[in-house]
């Protein structure tokens, strides 16, 4: 199965392990909850998609590498007690807490979330000392005498033996108390989560040329060569960056992510092509619907990986731009919740203050923040929508003190505020659907019969926030075309049928 796949099986199983019955006792006992085993290449996202599925379930998340644990740093250390036994006093071997289990009551106390995943990554990596150890905690979740917390589903990855010489292959008797999912790298899959994630443009576009080049090991004469969704992910970071600061990118660069050596220079090269195609083409023309005839009519003759090339580059430009647009809408929505129970206490209560019913959102949200970094379960796009909000309602507590007793003070100004935002929200809105509308008029100018159409189409569905923005806003353009695209689809589908049909 491919990546999505098994992030959606596991997070079934998590829902299926957390369901209690009316007396509100775990329906599933701890010793028949077999932990998941996710078996799988390195760097394909196995530790991702346990922070997504705790962050879209609400849950802790706490994460160990098993590969530097020795027994007493996950059994904890031996120590000796006295216990009375019929009468006499004995001497007893007890056991500090585990250091894993240890980190997830403190996870508890600090977030205040009772339900979580611990993920043990490495696991089949283990030392000879903890091998036999593990039988137990597999069953019974217990490391020494510590038992793992009600409500924490044990979740835990490897790597197969090829790829990781440390790895101890398990026996059917450790295998039967798991659930095994084996996990293979599939670029469609990735290319959806990497769409999301603000990948660079050239990443995904080199790749859509050369999909074979997503992930490979192999061994050569150096040793082994590796390219894996970790390398791609990560050079997209860096190369957005040495953009931003004007930074030149070369070979050596993209080597310390890509490692293999014909891939690495393969996609340089490919890189300063597409740098070319974004000047030679003027993309910023075409997006403000100049686009000159000599940037049609280069369209119109170019060959089919230059012609991928550009609809990747507008894409990423008008993506980029709905991304914003979208995530701005989510942080207005949530303040606009914020505000309004803002206004029905201080209609409520004469005697709250404006001041003090914002710190008390305030406050409200910077322990709900904090909760969830603690617990591992706060994601980019909700700290980012909350850190905006906060700032909002510390910018009019200073207002508050600064402007009381003048005319235009209290909730009115404060209203007039925001509203100023909702209303350069939709400039910027109607902005990127005049924008996007003179991309559709250059792809028809551009390409009247060719796939590219379709290729665009398709990559503002598949993408989240592309699609949300079409679907909040609303595009004739998408629309019109999208019609036509399924229309065509069906009649293709009509003509296999009937086709069939002939003898």
């Amino acid at each position: 199965m491919n990546i999505k796949q098994a992030k959606d099986y596991i997070k079934d199983c998590v829902k299926i392990y957390l369901k209690k019955d009316e007396f509100g006792e775990y329906r599933i006992p701890v010793v028949r909850q077999r932990p998941v085993f996710l078996l799988g290449a390195p760097g394909i996202g196995k530790t991702a998609i346990m922070e997504q599925i705790a962050q879209e379930l609400g849950i802790a998340l706490v994460s160990y590498s098993m590969t530097h644990h020795t027994r007493q740093s996950a059994l904890g250390l031996p120590f000796i007690c006295k216990k009375e036994y019929s009468g006499e006093m004995t001497d007893v071997s007890e056991y500090t807490m585990s250091e894993i289990i240890a980190s997830v009551h403190e996870t508890m106390e600090a977030s205040g979330i009772r339900e979580g995943i611990l993920f043990l990554d490495e696991i089949n990596c283990v030392s000879e000392t903890l091998a036999p150890s593990m039988l137990q905690f597999l069953q019974y979740k217990v490391f020494g005498r510590h038992r793992v917390p009600e409500g924490w589903i044990v979740v835990t990855a490897g790597n197969p033996p090829e790829y990781n010489k440390s790895v101890r292959e398990f026996d059917v008797v450790t295998m039967d108390r798991l659930r095994l999912l084996e996990v293979e790298a599939d670029y469609h899959v990735w290319k959806e989560y990497a769409g999301e994630q603000g990948v660079h443009s050239a990443i995904l576009n080199y790749l859509d040329l050369k999909k074979e080049h997503f992930y490979r090991i192999e061994a050569g004469l150096k040793g082994k060569t590796y390219v894996t969704a970790r390398g791609w992910e990560d050079l997209s970071e860096i190369l957005q960056m040495y953009e931003e600061e004007g930074m030149q990118t070369d070979e050596a660069l993209v080597g310390q992510y890509i490692r293999n050596e014909k891939i690495a220079k393969e996609f340089t090269a490919y890189y300063d092509l597409y740098q070319k195609y974004k000047r030679d083409y003027q993309i910023y023309q075409i997006l403000s619907g100049h686009a000159p005839d000599s940037a049609v009519i280069r369209a119109q003759q170019a060959p089919f990986d230059e012609r991928l090339s550009l609809v990747g580059m507008l894409l990423d430009n008008i993506q980029s731009e709905m991304r914003e647009a979208v995530e701005t809408a989510d942080y207005l929505t949530e303040l606009t919740a914020s505000l309004k129970a803002v206004k029905a206490l201080l209609t409520r209560d004469e005697g709250a203050t404006l001041e003090q019913l914002l710190e008390e959102q305030r406050s409200r949200r910077e322990k709900k923040i904090e909760s969830l970094q603690k617990a591992g379960a706060l994601s980019k796009g909700v700290r980012k929508k909350e850190k905006h909000v906060l700032a909002f309602l510390q910018e009019e507590q200073k207002f508050c003190m600064l402007e009381s007793g003048k005319e235009e003070s209290g909730f009115g100004a404060l209203e007039k505020r925001y509203r100023e935002q909702v209303v350069r929200m939709k400039e910027n809105t109607a902005a990127i659907g005049e924008r996007l509308h003179a991309l559709f008029v250059f792809l028809e100018k551009a390409f009247p019969e060719g796939n590219e159409m379709l290729i665009f189409v398709t990559e503002l569905t598949v993408n989240d926030y592309s699609a949300r923005f079409i679907g909040m806003f609303g595009s004739e353009d998408y629309r019109r075309h999208n019609e036509e695209l399924l229309i065509s689809e069906r009649k293709n589908e009509l003509q296999e049928e009937i086709a069939a049909l002939e003898l």
